[in-house]
């Protein structure tokens, strides 16, 4: 039985990561997107 959560609780935290990076990397993607945007704009005048 303590087995079991254990493996509960790894596939849980397991799958937190998952979304937590993936949540940081889709917010990195999108500054990203926006600053050179922005670059870009300053570059034209």
């Amino acid at each position: 039985m303590n087995g079991k959560t254990s493996i509960d609780v790894g596939i849980a935290g397991s799958l937190t990561m998952i979304v937590l990076v993936t949540a940081v990397t889709l917010l990195l993607v999108s500054f990203y997107r926006r600053f050179k945007k922005l670059s870009d704009r300053n570059e034209d005048k």
